[in-house]
């Protein structure tokens, strides 16, 4: 399953940030401050291989018209170096406003200046990466289009072990957000005698977005499947 890393490279910080288990939206991770190139080259290409990348992504700033800036190239040639540093694949991605708006957000969240230099590249960062996945998500739809087929191969699999220790295959149906948490909801991708083919199973994903974790407290299961139900509910009245 693929896992995106993107970064924000500027001259005294780089932000991080990480997609989410399904890949469908992107995490804020933390600043790197800048140290010296080549050091700073080898910490990213650590970073991105510790936090279980398979692509890297990283904002490319250009003008406002699209063309090159002074700082186009600096960043190209970090980019550059990074390619040599890692056999992750590297990707650029189109990173005007993305600071911008990271600005804007923390401000409308009353944070005050000295903690947004701590956040704002990490929540750069971030905008970067949702850019990036959802062009992926247009690419894939206009695929799907062309085909005009449906088929489990094409959709997120996630692989776990039951309490008896055997792999169970779950599809995703949803995420959701719910009291500043986030929950994914799963379908059986294939018979099993741990889950019935129509049990909706629910975890918590966890707060760097890597990990699915268990809810044992079943008043907060039930709050939460109960809360996507009313979602469920309120979406089919808007279409009607």
């Amino acid at each position: 399953m693929e896992r995106y890393v993107a970064f924000d490279i500027g001259d005294k910080r780089i932000g991080v940030a990480v997609s989410d288990p399904f890949n469908t939206y992107a995490l804020p991770s933390h600043t790197y401050f800048r140290k010296g190139f080549a050091e700073d080259v080898k910490a990213i290409a650590m970073i991105a291989k510790e936090k279980g990348a398979t692509v890297i992504v990283c904002g490319l700033p250009v003008n406002f018209d699209g063309t090159e800036a002074v700082q186009t190239e600096k960043t190209a040639r970090f980019i550059e170096a990074l390619k040599q540093a890692t056999s992750i694949p590297v990707v650029c991605e189109d990173e005007r406003f993305t600071t911008k708006m990271a600005h804007e957000t923390l401000i409308s969240e009353g944070m005050s200046r000295e903690k947004r230099k701590s956040y704002v590249d990490a929540l750069a960062a971030a905008n970067i990466l949702d850019g990036y996945l959802n062009k992926l998500k247009k690419e894939q739809k206009m695929s799907e289009e062309l085909e005009n087929e449906e088929s489990w191969e094409d959709e997120e699999i996630v692989e776990m072990y039951d309490e008896e220790g055997k792999i169970i295959k779950l599809k995703l149906l949803d995420v959701i957000d719910y009291k500043k948490e986030k929950y994914a909801f799963l379908l059986a991708a294939e018979p099993s005698e741990s889950i019935d083919e129509d049990e909706v199973v629910i975890f918590r994903i966890s707060e760097d977005g890597q990990c699915l974790e268990p809810i044992e407290d079943e008043n907060l299961l039930e709050e939460v499947f109960e809360f996507y139900q009313q979602e469920i509910e309120e979406d089919d009245t808007e279409e009607i």
